[in-house]
């Protein structure tokens, strides 16, 4: 039976680390992609329906950003042009962790590229953001992460919306980087989120609040704090992140 063309697609990309040549490990030692797995679980369910969306994991072939080669970058880039080659010019989510947020968000100009949602995001201060210029990004972040800096999202949404995104940054209080405690949280947040980018649900009214700002309001007002999950309704939910550490945490995974 031939495989109908997907009419979307959500891309999923795990974390890694800051350095490291080596294929990441495989099956269940790669930690980072277990991760990952409910997440995509989620996403694949989030997004059924009668039109096909396909949710698919990119693959690395290193395991670290490495620097100026931006190894993964590389790797999510050659995943949306196959995709394009087979499906067209479908709407693309890209969903990714730690590492894997920072490539998605240097992929982002790529042109089936509709969306971002970035899951403790390694932003470092100088990354571009011209590239997301007309997407759509959500960035969740917890107020305790000791890995990568809450306070570096928030900066990048503000640096990207002013660069033409519809951005906003959601704190997840209590929780961590490897999005442990609060886990129900995070992955119920992320399910509609996927859905909702992709014009099958609505988008959080708050969030869709967020995305309405103008582009020079201050990082602050885009900034919300997790609440109930559903971040629904009017009002209330904003803050700037409390307990945060700096933009370096400490040494391990991204």
């Amino acid at each position: 039976m031939v495989r109908r063309p997907p009419s979307a697609a959500v891309l999923v990309l795990h974390g890694g680390y800051e350095t490291g040549l080596a294929p990441p490990a495989p099956g269940p030692l790669n930690l980072p992609g277990l991760r990952m797995l409910p997440f995509a679980v989620g996403a694949a369910r989030a997004v059924r329906g009668e039109k096909p969306v396909r949710v698919c994991r990119v693959r690395y072939t290193h395991r670290g950003w490495n620097g100026t080669r931006q190894d993964p970058l590389h790797d999510a880039v050659r995943v949306l042009d196959r995709l394009r080659r087979e499906a067209g010019d479908i709407p693309v989510v890209l969903l990714g962790h730690s590492m894997g947020a920072r490539a998605a968000l240097h992929a982002a100009g790529h042109p089936l590229v509709r969306s971002v949602v970035g899951l403790a995001p390694w932003c470092p201060p100088g990354d571009p953001v011209t590239q997301l210029a007309g997407r759509d990004v959500v960035l969740l972040h917890s107020s305790r992460d000791r890995v990568t800096s809450p306070l570096a999202s928030q900066s990048l949404t503000a640096r990207a919306r002013r660069a033409g995104a519809r951005t906003c940054l959601v704190t997840v209080p209590g929780s961590d980087h490897a999005m442990l405690r609060r886990a129900p949280a995070w992955h119920r947040l992320t399910k509609v989120l996927v859905a909702g980018l992709l014009g099958l649900a609505p988008v959080p009214d708050r969030i869709e609040a967020a995305f309405a700002l103008p582009p020079d309001a201050p990082a602050f007002d885009g900034t919300l704090t997790l609440a109930g999950a559903e971040l629904r309704g009017p009002g209330g939910g904003r803050g700037r992140p409390q307990g945060v550490p700096g933009a370096r945490g400490v040494p391990g995974g991204l």
